[in-house]
């Protein structure tokens, strides 16, 4: 059960997260990824931090750089010396897939132009990730998650009101921008079956941000409305977003009339009352509903007040902390941590592949996730193994 990409080879140029991300999706599916790193220091993210995991009489290792790189090779070349361009074009010659997230132009400055890559290997996919595009009038800008979502909107749309902005609370930009790049990849590998001849795939942080925009998107595009940040309530349904109740909160979503109605029948409350009958009256009056609720909650604790909601059909659920969640059981039921065996670290435990698979048969389902994955790598942990090939 090696994934459906077993048998495709990727080159992983990037560092950070975009592109990390990216390969780590393709390694995940079956992939072979080699990443290549600068001798000495690395992945940038190899400094990350803290937190950082030392074990006796081992290297530190940075918790950032795991939550990217696994399922990886990693082999050091200096792109400045030709000895190791060479290898690197050897790698080419025999990829499937590169990935690289330098700022636009540098590649083709280091010699590897997608003109180069492709006189290497004509059925080669090349991924570009960049901050803002590889082109127009700010192009050439550097790009850090951050900036990006200020930059994209994300942040007027994030937080308590408009007047406190606020990034999401990952760097959401490059893992967008890291999933867009690996769904691209996977469409040029479709398309190369047919077509025999790779392409060039380009994203960026900008366009990843604003791939999302989503309802807030349309809203100014066809209905002249700018989206502002107003905390945990949503902008176009009501009531949907987190209530306080007895020491503790719950969040509850009303997605539809029905849902309201049972809501209102479970808390005494009229669902006809004047402004409130409709999802439109409830959101232009959406102080009122929140106070409504958070009125009707005031005696009751979240564990109650949970159990109440579902047994209405109301949709609800409680706001987790991290260790919550990879201690729950619906998480480990998903497959959502995998144990590895890290080259200093020993066993691990890290947050696993978000997709499962299953084969139908007449017997029912049998899952054929993949589960030998491997952990990320030490810095040129593969640098004999990977040259040794190379050479042969």
């Amino acid at each position: 059960m090696t994934g459906p990409l077993d048998g495709v080879l990727v080159v992983d140029l990037t560092r950070a997260l975009a592109g990390p991300h990216a390969a780590m999706m393709l390694g995940d599916l079956g992939a072979r990824v080699i990443k290549v790193e600068n001798p000495g220091s690395g992945d940038d993210t190899r400094g990350w931090g803290p937190p950082f995991v030392q074990p006796d009489q081992g290297a530190r290792e940075s918790t950032y750089f795991l939550s990217a790189n696994r399922n990886k090779e990693s082999v050091t070349l200096d792109l400045k010396d030709e000895g190791d361009k060479e290898l690197l074009r050897e790698l080419v010659r025999r990829a499937d897939v590169l990935l690289e997230n330098f700022r636009p132009g540098t590649l083709a400055r280091l010699g590897f132009g997608t003109d180069v890559l492709a006189e290497l290997n004509p059925r080669l996919v090349t991924l570009s990730i960049s901050g803002f595009g590889h082109d127009g009038p700010e192009g050439s800008r550097a790009g850090y998650d951050q900036i990006a979502q200020g930059e994209a909107g994300l942040m007027s749309l994030t937080g308590p009101g408009p007047e406190d902005p606020q990034r999401v609370g990952v760097p959401i930009g490059d893992l967008l921008a890291g999933m867009y790049g690996a769904y691209g990849v996977l469409a040029a590998l479709h398309e190369r079956e047919r077509t025999g001849r790779g392409q060039v795939v380009r994203t960026s942080l900008l366009a990843a941000i604003v791939g999302v925009h989503a309802f807030q998107g349309t809203a100014w595009t066809v209905g002249g409305q700018v989206g502002r940040a107003q905390g945990n309530h949503h902008p176009s349904i009501a009531p949907y977003g987190l209530f306080h109740c007895r020491g503790g909160s719950v969040q509850l979503s009303c997605g539809s009339e029905g849902l309201w109605r049972r809501l209102c029948a479970e808390f005494g409350l009229d669902p006809e009352a004047e402004g409130l009958a409709t999802n439109g009256e409830r959101v232009g009056n959406r102080q009122r509903v929140i106070e409504l609720l958070e009125g009707v909650f005031a005696d009751t604790d979240a564990e109650t007040l949970l159990a109440r909601l579902a047994a209405a059909g109301v949709p609800a659920g409680r706001v987790r902390t991290i260790d919550e969640v990879y201690g729950w059981e619906q998480t480990l039921s998903q497959g959502l941590l995998v144990d590895v065996e890290h080259a200093t670290l020993g066993r691990v435990q890290l947050p696993g592949p978000p997709l499962r698979f299953f084969a139908p048969g007449p017997d029912g389902e049998t899952e054929t996730t993949r589960r030998d994955h491997g952990a990320p790598p030490v810095l040129g942990g593969s640098d004999e193994a990977i040259r040794a090939w190379l050479a042969s």
